[in-house]
């Protein structure tokens, strides 16, 4: 089975846990609302391909690690959409939670959709308790204080920003999770995974700081221009787009010198540089093929 239909497949199966009743319609259709149609499901599958190249050995608990890394992203989403921080009315292409279902359920939607992450955890226990625990104290670092993306949203409101350490905290945290939690489920150490997760991580700032300098709202599906409003570090302004491009792949070549030994560490390498292209503007892309066909 593929990455994709294993991810969904677990998404659905606890989103439908979540809607299992008697619960209040609102919030339950609000639950399937914010989490289907989903995105690139980016983390979920960095997850599984670490878990892949160290085995897989124990695959039911890498696709719960997947989908409640997943349920985390998608919660965190609706809460950065709030008025209280970015009032952003449209994500993913269609309204954003609050303006489909109001403020209030929108709030208790992101809480919902982070208990149920932790739920599924729990549930698929049984599976490896040891790594189950492991997997739960992971999540919960990468989500709340003071290293999880929580704090990342919380250094917005400093009157002096930790640049690194909100950076590391707003975007790299998932993706410190994605790594080591993919390890962790497949029986390995986490910790020698950090590195690769907050170069990923990294890489996927500056090229989220790309798409919102470049790209119009119906390409991005979300407002954009977001940083400039907000008063945010954008490595576009710093370094300029061609700098920007540069930089994320600078990062990224670093990322794949950090991947531990594993069976399976040259497919990840793949898999890294491929994100390389895929995160990369696509003018630029279209610019740099056509420098290629003319050489």
């Amino acid at each position: 089975m593929s990455f994709t239909k294993r991810i969904e497949k677990a998404l659905s199966a606890a989103i439908e846990r979540g809607q299992s009743g008697p619960s209040p319609s609102k919030l339950a259709s609000a639950l399937h609302y914010t989490v289907t149609p989903g995105g690139a499901r980016v983390r979920p599958t960095i997850l599984l391909s670490v878990a892949s190249a160290c085995g897989d050995d124990n695959p039911a608990l890498a696709d719960a690690a997947a989908a409640a890394l997943e349920l985390i992203h998608c919660a965190s989403l609706v809460h950065d959409d709030l008025p209280c921080f970015d009032d952003a009315e449209t994500r993913r292409g269609k309204p954003s939670v609050h303006c489909a279902y109001g403020e209030p359920l929108a709030v208790l939607t992101g809480d919902s959709l982070i208990v149920m992450g932790f739920s599924v955890l729990t549930e698929a226990a049984d599976l490896d308790p040891v790594r189950a625990i492991a997997l739960l104290k992971v999540l919960a670092a990468r989500t709340g204080m003071p290293g999880g993306i929580c704090a990342g949203q919380g250094w917005e409101s400093e009157d002096v920003v930790d640049l690194s350490a909100y950076h590391r905290a707003k975007t790299g945290a998932l993706f410190i999770a994605a790594t080591q939690m993919g390890a962790i489920a497949a029986g390995q150490d986490g910790e020698q995974w950090e590195d690769l997760g907050a170069r990923i991580g990294e890489a996927f700032q500056v090229a989220d700081d790309l798409r919102d300098a470049l790209y119009d709202e119906e390409t991005l599906g979300k407002p954009t221009g977001q940083d400039d409003l907000h008063g945010r570090p954008n490595a576009v302004t710093e370094l300029g787009v061609q700098g920007a491009i540069s930089r994320m792949r600078d990062i990224l070549s670093g990322a794949i010198a950090s991947i531990p030994r594993c069976p399976g560490e040259a497919l990840l390498a793949q898999m890294v540089s491929a994100q390389a292209e895929v995160l990369t503007p696509i003018k630029w892309r279209a610019e740099q093929a056509s420098r290629i066909a003319g050489e």
